[in-house]
Order: structure tokens, then C-alpha cells, then sequence
């Protein structure tokens, strides 16, 4: 892969909020699962499961519990065929004392690494995501038998976008996130 092929597929993932009906196939998920599963962690802990949500009840289900009826938020999730549930499992030790001599939650950015690798396949694939963060996460764990001492991090909607269109990144100029050598 050439550099600039990448810097494009980067350019070309966006956050999508409005899907077709057309069903995903089951191959490009599980590329997309491969992609993330292939992700670094620290310590190879790979501290996750996903959970692929295309039964249209039970998605259906967990994308209500992803919307909010104060805040006007999610409401576009019923519209993905397929929801995937990112979840946090046991890192193991010697990612947990890292987490505590360091003070870094290891786990969280193994999670956003992965969830990213998960995304960027997607957009290969032809597939449009959006990362969520904002659900009921009780009762969704409760839908899906998440185990009570397992954390529902994120919750990624994927589909097929109705236009195609490519809205043009708001993002901050490079000399407002980039120093060299010092801050």
C-alpha cells in the first residue's frame, strides 16, 4: 500500500448518520472484526470482544437504548443494519500494575486503537460507521448478557451511507496541534 492510498481511506472514513436498508455482508464484517483484532495493545492484552448486532429486533433494541429522549441525540442508529458492541474484558497483569504505576487507563486507549482499526476496514470495505459513546449501558448489557463486571465502552453503527458524499473534515490546522521537540 502506498502512503497517500492510506492518507485517502483516512480522509474518506467519516462519521455517518444516515443509512440505506441494504444488509451488510457477513464477510466484510468479519474483515472489519480481523482488522481490529490485529490492533496493538499494551502488553498484547487485547482487552476486547465485540459483539455483532444484526438480528433487526434485537438491534433495534440496543439502538433505542442509544438514543436519548431529552437531548435529541442517536436517533439515527434504527436506520444501521448492523450495530457492534465494544467491550472492555479483563487486561491482563501486567497491563493492570502499568495502569496503576502510571496512571493510565491502558485498556481505554486499547479499546479506542482497536475500535479505529475496526472503522478504517469499514471504509475499505465500502461500509459506514459511527462511533457512539453516549447509551443506556446498563440495560444494553442487560439485552446482550454482558456480564456485570465486563464495561460496554463503545458502540459502533455500521451500514451502507445514501449518497455517498464525502463532507469536507473540520479539524484543527496543523500549527495548532503540532510542536517540534518542545511544547
Amino acid at each position: 500500500m502506498q502512503s497517500e492510498e492510506l492518507l485517502k481511506l483516512i480522509k474518506h472514513r467519516q462519521s455517518q448518520r444516515s443509512y440505506t436498508d441494504r444488509p451488510v455482508e457477513k464477510e466484510k464484517l468479519l474483515r472489519c472484526i480481523e482488522a481490529a483484532r490485529l490492533a496493538p495493545s499494551a502488553n498484547n492484552s487485547q482487552p476486547w470482544k465485540f459483539i455483532i448486532i444484526d438480528d433487526p429486533v434485537l438491534k433495534d433494541t440496543v439502538a433505542e437504548l442509544t438514543s436519548s429522549g431529552i437531548i435529541p441525540m442517536n436517533h439515527f442508529t434504527k436506520q444501521a443494519p448492523v450495530i457492534v458492541a465494544v467491550v472492555r474484558v479483563k487486561t491482563n497483569l501486567t497491563t493492570a500494575v502499568g495502569r496503576i504505576l502510571k496512571d493510565k487507563n491502558y485498556p481505554l486507549i486499547d479499546i479506542g486503537i482497536t475500535t479505529a482499526h475496526f472503522c478504517l476496514q469499514a471504509t475499505a470495505e465500502g461500509l459506514s460507521t459511527c462511533i457512539i459513546g453516549w447509551f443506556d449501558e446498563k440495560k444494553i448489557k442487560q439485552v446482550l448478557n454482558i456480564p456485570k463486571n465486563k464495561r460496554l465502552e463503545l458502540i459502533i453503527t455500521v451500514g451502507y451511507a445514501p449518497d455517498g458524499e464525502i463532507r469536507i473534515k473540520k479539524r484543527k490546522t496543523e500549527e495548532q496541534v503540532l510542536r517540534y521537540n518542545r511544547y
